[in-house]
């Protein structure tokens, strides 16, 4: 039987542990000669992720520290390095490490002006923090602090603060003396309650008291009159106060908290965006809907609502909507007339009269939906006056002009006039026998967001059209135009343009200026050509669907490749021979990729 020679091992092994806690004079080893220097010339010093479980005590002393070892003169070294061209240590970054105490020598460093602590074991902050007057920003986060000395309510100067993740339980009336305060984050911790001095940070920009055990507000919490943003999600908060005097406000986060019912924001004019999830609010109210008109997000999911108010539709900013897992069964008519939507979640809820697969399909197909049925029920319910057209009462009450199919060859001025008091949003005209615009569509002109003409005989469109600067949506499709004004191109607010069976050969150039442009459909016409150069299609940077079905559109230029914000491209019914119709078949993503490998190089 052989043996085999044994062969020695190439890894060398090492009996010290990977994990290991520096001593003290390992610490004090790693402020380096180099990094004092470095310190005493530029005023900053970091000893961030090194491991340190103290501060090595020449970090206090380092504004003392002298580094010159000789008394001859070197006139070829730099003036910089002179120490009577020192720096006081005005930065000190000591965040990422394992320290646990905080000297109070730390009042040495009377220069300081930022001061990282954050990433921690700190327990305790010393009294000698408080005569650092000159400090004004100090990061404290994820530490294990249970209080604050009341030496640190000294720090007039403060005006960034951050001591979010401790457990600090209470913080004291003296709070209110960091009048220069802009940002406060005390997210983490663990305070039931607030003194009423917080109502003295009237600089307070930005503040942060989520994730808190907070039961209510201080009253004179409205008093920070520049509050901008405002965050007291997860918390047990039962009811926010009146906040019209958070003139400023422009976010307002209280997800996650107890309140019954949405506080009074009379006055709150710049407030664009309201987090309000996973509370206990039962009704959006009128009062709510007439305040806030300039809203652009609103988030009420899991709540208790029950109804939506029919006012809904003054809410014309609201860009993103969620309402998902409520205890809605209906909704009302005018929801439709949100024109602006982009987002609109309503899964989780009991509306019984909606198929699934249209909560289901997404934004558009339930606008789409919405609007079918307002226009509808308007239709339908609608009362006329001695001429047959709908009265103030149906304008004001839908905001809209709906007026369908009734073989219209005019519509006198008087029903523009009564539709411009009623302020309404949406005028539909469609399937009539119009052969241009209304005389009388331009009293509206201040409130449209929404003109449906399509199937109609209208040849031309007048260049007044260009005063609706508010127009969001326009149907002209199935009508006899070959062009469109140039004054169109003013229309900067227009997001959505139907020209689709008309008689066009080429895409208006007005069209190019719409910079704000995200759907355009032109199928059915007689297009020749796809100008995807600089000062046409390239400029539309938020288009995302194009439609040029059955046009006569000769060849694809593969440039077209590059326009990846597309999300749908419809090509199909054309007389080009590339791409072909196996690739067509595969949508969008295919159709691009195609054409991008096609790019001369």
């Amino acid at each position: 039987m052989s043996r085999r020679t044994p062969t020695k091992s190439r890894v060398k092994i090492c009996n010290k542990s990977v994990f290991h806690l520096q001593d003290k004079k390992a610490d004090e080893n790693e402020l380096s000669i180099g990094l004092i220097k470095s310190a005493k010339r530029t005023g900053q010093l970091s000893l961030c992720n090194r491991g340190l479980g103290t501060v090595p005590e020449n970090v206090w002393k380092v504004n003392d520290l002298v580094m010159d070892d000789t008394k001859d003169v070197d006139f070829s070294r730099s003036p910089r390095d002179n120490w009577w061209n020192a720096e006081p240590l005005k930065m000190l970054d000591l965040s990422s490490n394992v320290i646990k105490i905080i000297s109070p020598n730390i009042k040495l460093l009377s220069e300081l002006i930022t001061l990282k602590l954050h990433d921690n074991a700190i327990e305790s902050i010393p009294p000698e923090i408080g005569e650092l007057n000159n400090l004004s920003n100090l990061s404290l986060d994820h530490n294990r602090l249970e209080c604050l000395p009341k030496e640190f309510y000294k720090l007039t100067e403060m005006r960034w603060l951050s001591i979010s993740y401790n457990s600090i339980k209470n913080i004291e009336p003296d709070f209110g003396d960091l009048v220069m305060l802009t940002f406060l984050d005390l997210s983490h911790n663990k305070l039931t309650s607030l003194p009423p001095g917080m109502g003295y940070l009237v600089r307070l920009v930005d503040l942060n008291l989520s994730y808190n055990e907070l039961t209510e507000l201080p009253p004179d919490i409205v008093n920070l009159r520049d509050l901008k943003k405002f965050n007291v999600s997860n918390n047990d908060l039962k009811k926010l106060p009146a906040l019209g005097e958070l003139r400023k406000m422009e976010t307002l986060d209280a997800n996650h908290n107890a309140i019954e019912e949405l506080p009074d924001f009379y006055g709150c004019v710049a407030l664009k965006e309201i987090y309000i999830a996973n509370n206990f609010i039962k009704e959006i109210t009128e009062e709510f809907c007439d305040q806030m008109q300039h809203l652009n997000v609103l988030n009420i999911r899991d709540n208790k609502l029950e109804v939506l108010p029919e006012n809904i539709s003054l809410l014309q900013n609201l860009k993103r909507f969620d309402l998902s897992n409520n205890n809605l069964n209906k909704l009302p008519k005018n929801l439709g007339l949100l024109s602006q939507l982009q987002s609109i979640s309503m899964e989780g809820n009991k509306l019984s009269f909606v198929r699934q697969d249209v909560i289901r399909g997404g934004t558009d197909r339930m606008m789409k939906y919405l609007r079918d049925r307002m226009a509808e029920e308007v239709v339908g319910e609608a009362r006329l006056n001695e001429n047959n057209w709908p009265d103030k009462y149906t304008l004001k009450k839908s905001q809209a002009l709906i007026v369908p199919a009734k073989e219209l060859a005019s519509v006198p001025e008087d029903v523009f006039v009564a539709a411009a008091q009623a302020e309404v949003h949406v005028i539909d005209l469609s399937r009539n026998k119009l052969t241009g615009l209304p005389a009388g569509f331009h009293l509206v002109r201040d409130t449209l967001t929404q003109l449906l003409l399509s199937s109609n005989s209208i040849e031309v469109v007048p260049p007044e059209i260009s005063a609706c600067k508010h127009l969001q949506y326009i149907d002209l499709g199935k009508n006899c135009l070959t062009d469109l004004p140039m004054e169109m191109s003013d229309l900067k607010n227009l997001r959505e343009l139907v020209i689709s069976n008309n008689r066009f050969t080429k895409i208006p150039r007005c069209v190019y200026d719409l910079e704000n442009l995200e759907i355009l459909l032109a199928a059915e016409n007689q297009i020749t050509e796809i100008n995807v150069s600089s000062d046409a299609l390239a400029k539309l940077k938020k288009l995302a669907v194009l439609d040029l079905t059955n046009n006569s559109i000769i060849t694809v230029p593969p440039e077209l490749g590059n326009f990846t914000h597309l999300r749908s491209l419809e090509l199909m019914g054309n007389c080009f021979r590339q791409p072909r119709h196996a690739v067509l078949t595969k949508g969008t993503a295919s159709i691009l990729s195609y054409l991008r490998d096609r790019i001369p190089t």
